[in-house]
């Protein structure tokens, strides 16, 4: 699945690659978005680019609305990509060159983080731009932000994204970076001025897993509810060439083998009562591809199976026809072994489609089992199987999950609402900065009074 290009605009000058939006905006604080792998400006479905691209650029766009000039740093990994990629006029994808300008998997990135700390502090320098609060996604990226705090002193707000402590649970062997990353993620955790978790299992997870120490904050993560909503089931399979009679089955998502696609396609070969079923995957990256590489996995056990002429293999789509497969869908299956939020359920359930997913981490939180759809043990083909024919065999209750899930997103997940909640975190994190800087001597009364003030005076900027 792919944004809606069409909104982006490279900026970049003859004489400079980099273009200020700044200069236009001298009321507004700055503050920076660090990804370090997640482009918030690519296209999503391809490798690397999934929910952190969307959460950052969402995220992104919502502060700028709220009177932030928000810089979202990333690195750039294709050499015809625009170094400048500007969004709104008070929101910007900023692309550093950290290594070579070539896809490099995750695993393989941690070598050009310091060419990235040192890339970000040459345009921060080159600009004139003073970042006091930088936020950071996943765990290269905290380290990026511990290295830049050592240099300057902001305010360092985190989200992880993915967990290692959970990720290598689940693996045999712990890849090399393994204790690198486990030491990052319990360092940013006890060091960062707050960790922001997806979900209270999220938070949960953290405290069990990586550290009793550390402030961490709840906030979910949103969805566009102007671009996900209901429209009539039989619209929307016509506009994509879909038949009325079809028992639709939808997989959103990369191809990797957390996700669990194989679960699914297993799980939808157990259901031969539906003799109409069709099991529709949407998303995945060019063939030859660690990402195209698994798609050829699941395509041959699809065959194996005899689920072929089942089976459509959708590619990436963009978000102008994304919301048409979730309502075309009669339930929406997320089978990941592990994921920290799950953007997925929520996009799913603002279209009014039933979720299927696995019962782990954020999914948990966003899924009401019985209410908004079911949840599974991960890697369980028949509990998938079971809970996806409860739903296609009772139209009456199918009803009801899709009426409870759209209304669940209306009043929970919204973009603008997470935004506000971290745009609030923000002006309390940087209140604290300035009055302790400030008043470090000063009785109590006398620091709250000055916190306040400053609260007060950030929010007239804003409106």
């Amino acid at each position: 699945m792919t944004n809606n290009s069409k909104s982006i605009v490279p900026v970049a000058s003859a004489t400079s690659p980099y273009v200020s939006s700044r200069r236009n905006a001298p009321n507004r604080q700055a503050i920076a978005l660090i990804s370090d792998h997640g482009d918030p400006a690519a296209e999503i479905g391809k490798e690397e680019a999934g929910g952190q691209n969307v959460y950052v650029r969402k995220v992104g766009e919502a502060l700028a609305k709220l009177g932030w000039q928000v810089d979202m740093f990333t690195r750039k990994s294709r050499p015809d990509d625009a170094k400048i990629v500007q969004h709104s006029p008070h929101c910007r994808t900023i692309r550093l060159t950290a290594g070579p300008e070539e896809f490099i998997p995750r695993d393989q990135l941690f070598d050009y983080m310091p060419e990235f700390v040192e890339s970000f502090q040459k345009f921060q320098s080159k600009e004139g731009t003073n970042y006091p609060l930088i936020h950071t996604n996943y765990w290269m990226s905290a380290w990026v932000g511990l290295r830049l705090r050592e240099a300057s002193n902001i305010q360092l707000v985190h989200t992880y994204h993915s967990l290692g402590a959970v990720k290598y649970q689940a693996v045999p062997h712990k890849p090399a970076i393994a204790d690198t990353r486990l030491a990052v993620e319990q360092q940013i955790l006890e060091q960062a001025n707050c960790v922001v978790a997806t979900s209270p299992q999220e938070e949960e997870m953290l405290r069990t897993l990586v550290s009793q120490q550390g402030c961490i904050e709840v906030i979910p993560c949103g969805t566009d509810i102007s671009t996900f909503h209901t429209i009539p089931k039989a619209e929307a399979r016509a506009k994509l060439g879909l038949k009325q009679n079809e028992a639709i089955i939808l997989y959103v998502g990369r191809f990797d083998p957390r996700k669990g696609i194989e679960t699914l396609v297993r799980a939808c070969a157990e259901l031969k009562d539906h003799t109409n079923l069709r099991l529709v995957i949407v998303g995945g990256s060019e063939p030859g591809s660690v990402d195209g590489e698994e798609r050829e996995r699941i395509e041959r056990i699809v065959a194996e199976l005899g689920l072929t002429e089942q089976t459509l293999f959708a590619g990436r789509v963009g978000h102008d026809l994304l919301p048409l497969y979730y309502t075309a869908a009669d339930v929406s299956v997320i089978p990941s072994h592990y994921e920290p939020f799950g953007l997925v359920a929520i996009e799913a359930m603002a279209c009014g489609t039933p979720v299927v997913a696995s019962d782990v981490g954020g999914l948990k939180f966003s899924v009401v089992p019985e209410e908004t759809g079911l949840l599974v043990p991960p890697q369980d083909v028949d509990g998938f199987a079971q809970a996806i024919d409860r739903i296609l065999s009772d139209e009456i209750w199918a009803r009801k999950l899709r009426k409870q899930a759209s209304l669940r997103v209306q009043q929970n997940f919204s973009w603008s609402g997470v935004a506000v909640h971290l745009s609030n975190l923000y002006r309390h994190l940087l209140a604290q900065s300035i009055s302790s800087e400030l008043l470090w001597n000063e009785p109590l009364p006398r620091r709250a009074e000055v916190a306040s003030t400053y609260v007060a005076s950030s929010k007239a900027v804003s409106a």
